[in-house]
């Protein structure tokens, strides 16, 4: 392990509004802390993540290096050093909670500077006008030449700055600021606008576009057909519903429930149910189809995706669909972990064209929409 990221999540935030810290509010399907957490540990760049936290928010995550903060910023960031004294960090990057938003290349910057620096942190030039003022009336004009936005994560050698911190007395703007009271040089390195700081209740609503326009959005199609043969039941969408003849297939033949996992595997790029479960392999001769559709969103899971929603229209002309489509929605619900809402199973016929309006078989057509925040 080289190199570290300290997120700092001590703070209350009161100016950005709400029932409750900044960081603990949901944006793009997620809390702001959770969005931040992901981007650090996503980066490859990144060996270890610790989260320093308000004494008060400790059980509210779990799976992550967690320390208590402090009562300013300067000793946040402090316990989150004295928590890494020891344990072979090189590197590290101090970050804060609020900057939801921060692009790979911007930690790529402050990381490739500290190959040749002891400390490197992202900023953007100040490019509007800069007034001074008095009671709502300009006093004076300020060069905005040689200014600078600072930004987060800012990046040290971690003796460096932990010695830096040990030496400050009181609270400090950044690390920056300590380490330029200690005599360490900083390199300015390259920010971005999206590298936003949620501070006010407006911000939220900027950084929910932001992260809502680098979601993964999917969607796929799926479409099969199984023909009427001898039996006295049918299986659609998980439930068996009562028929004078059953559907002919490798499995149970369930045509609604192969369409939504061929849907699924579409929106994935991974195929249809005939490449995972090969009919040529007599262990799925005669198998349910939730064994398919279970693994389908199993495999959206572990690809970072969330199902949003499923629909489904099953097509034939007997047996009637609607007195059994409500056990068919919620069946469905049950085995993809979905809510209600989310899934939508329907009928239709043909109008007597076809084989299926000439009772020959059933056809299901289906689409499913994956999400990845």
């Amino acid at each position: 392990m080289t190199t570290a990221a300290i997120i700092v999540a001590a703070g209350r935030g009161t100016r950005a509004g709400g029932p409750e810290p900044k960081q603990w509010q949901r944006i793009a399907g997620a809390r702001v802390l959770d969005h931040t957490l992901a981007r650090f540990r996503a980066h490859s760049g990144v060996d270890h993540v610790l989260l320093v936290l308000h004494p008060d928010d400790m059980d509210r995550v779990q799976g992550v290096d967690t320390v208590a903060g402090g009562a300013t910023r300067a000793q946040s960031v402090r316990s989150g050093l004295e928590a890494l004294e020891g344990r072979g960090i090189i590197r590290v990057l101090i970050h804060d909670v609020a900057r939801c938003c921060v692009p790979d290349m911007v930690i790529d910057g402050v990381l490739d500077a500290l190959d040749s620096c002891k400390g490197a942190a992202p900023a953007l030039p100040v490019t509007d006008a800069l007034w001074t003022g008095d009671n709502g009336t300009v006093t004076g004009v300020q060069p905005r030449e040689g200014l600078f936005r600072a930004q987060t994560p800012q990046g040290f050698y971690f003796e460096t700055i932990l010695s830096a911190h040990r030496a400050h007395a009181g609270d400090a703007a950044d690390d920056v600021a300590v380490a330029r009271a200690a005599g360490v040089p900083v390199t300015i390195t390259v920010g971005h606008e999206d590298n936003l700081k949620i501070t006010t209740p407006d911000d939220f609503a900027r950084a929910e576009k932001i992260l809502r326009g680098q979601m993964d959005i999917r969607l796929g199609n799926g479409y099969d057909v199984h023909r009427f043969c001898e039996g006295d039941q049918i299986w659609l969408c998980g439930v068996s519903v009562p028929h004078d003849r059953g559907l002919d297939g490798h499995s149970d033949a369930d045509v609604g429930m192969h369409a939504v996992t061929d849907a699924i595997y579409g929106a994935l790029a991974m195929g249809d149910i005939g490449r995972h479960f090969p009919p040529s392999d007599p262990q799925w001769k005669g198998a349910a189809s939730h064994i398919f559709l279970t693994h389908a969103c199993a495999m959206a899971r572990d690809m970072g995706f969330d199902i949003s929603n499923i629909d489904c229209t099953l097509i034939c002309e007997q047996p009637k669909i609607g007195p059994h489509a409500v056990a068919m929605q919620a069946e469905m619900a049950r085995i993809m972990g979905l809510d209600l809402s989310r899934v939508s199973v329907k009928a239709t016929t043909s109008e007597r064209l076809g084989f299926t309006g000439r009772k020959e078989g059933i056809a299901a057509i289906a689409t499913a929409a994956l999400v990845k925040a």
